[in-house]
């Protein structure tokens, strides 16, 4: 990562919280979801639940739980083959890709099947370009991705020039400068150094105070507990848990999902704590309540 102090200095984001989405603010339905491929694997079994707007919600589980395939039923990629998913008042059914990519910007896990302009600046205003956008607003909505996702440096360079954490950080921009109401993010963390988690933290806050709903798709639990309020977990098609980060210390979840606890449970239990704080406020919390009880 020698490149890393070039292109990606730490950053927060002070002179972008007064930006104000204008976005309506939509639920997510999704209503006795069913899906199988075309080579009769089934993917989802039977999956309803809602996301209130504004809700920030990590989606955990083993590989073929169902989560890519959850979330690729948000935006139009795959359509049920039983139930309904509605975005608003939209049923995705009745929608087509184009038409909900106005309500849902979704981060592929590879960059590499996202990615297609000849520079970070062009490949950031396509999305907003397909919009009719106004060219002064384009321009800001550029400007204003660029900066979050520390690409200014890099504005006209092309895309596959760049190294792959870079060219991830591009997609996330391009998904920023679509503003649109509802964000998913597949494995955003992957590929990530301390200063591109933290970035992605900042800009997990900023969608916050602009009441986007942030959907993530992440092996990462330890990024999860620490960053989303809410985690969704997925086993053979079908929601097991969900709940605050607290979830994650019932093991029968935990084996269910065959998922390792996050390092803070592992060493809270290591420790002999009865309650094994999950984040690392709580941990020091309870660290510090341990020694005044002493």
């Amino acid at each position: 990562m020698i490149f890393i102090f070039d292109f990606f200095q730490p950053h927060h984001s002070h002179g972008t919280s007064n930006f104000k989405n204008s976005n309506p603010k939509l639920n997510l339905q999704l209503s006795n979801l069913d899906f199988a491929y075309p080579n009769g694997t089934r993917a989802l079994n039977d999956v309803s639940l809602e996301i209130r707007a504004g809700s920030r919600i990590a989606v955990i589980g083993q590989n073929g739980a169902g989560k890519t395939t959850l979330v690729k039923h948000l935006n139009g990629l795959l359509k049920p083959t039983r139930g309904d998913v509605l975005i608003g008042d939209w049923n995705t059914r009745e929608h087509s890709i184009a038409q909900l990519a106005r309500r849902v910007g979704f981060v592929f896990q590879n960059p590499d099947d996202q990615l297609f302009k000849t520079s970070v600046r062009e490949e950031i205003a396509f999305g907003p370009t397909n919009l009719q956008v106004a060219a002064g607003e384009l321009e800001a909505r550029v400007a204003r991705a660029l900066e979050l996702c520390g690409l200014q440096n890099v504005r006209d360079t092309h895309p596959y020039d760049l190294q792959l954490w870079q060219r991830r950080w591009v997609t996330i921009a391009s998904v920023v400068a679509m503003q649109t109401p509802i964000v998913v993010l597949d494995e955003p963390t992957t590929g990530q150094d301390a200063f591109g988690l933290q970035r992605l933290a900042d800009l997990l806050e900023q969608w916050e105070r602009e009441h986007v709903t942030v959907i993530a798709v992440t092996h990462d639990l330890d990024f999860a507990v620490e960053q989303f309020p809410e985690l969704l977990v997925m086993a053979q098609g079908q929601v097991i848990a969900r709940g605050d980060a607290r979830v994650l210390n019932d093991e029968s979840v935990l084996k269910r999902a065959g998922l390792d606890a996050p390092q803070l449970v592992r060493l809270a239990n290591a420790l002999g704590w009865a309650d094994a704080p999950v984040n690392v406020r709580a941990f020091v919390a309870h660290l510090a309540q341990s020694k005044n009880t002493d």
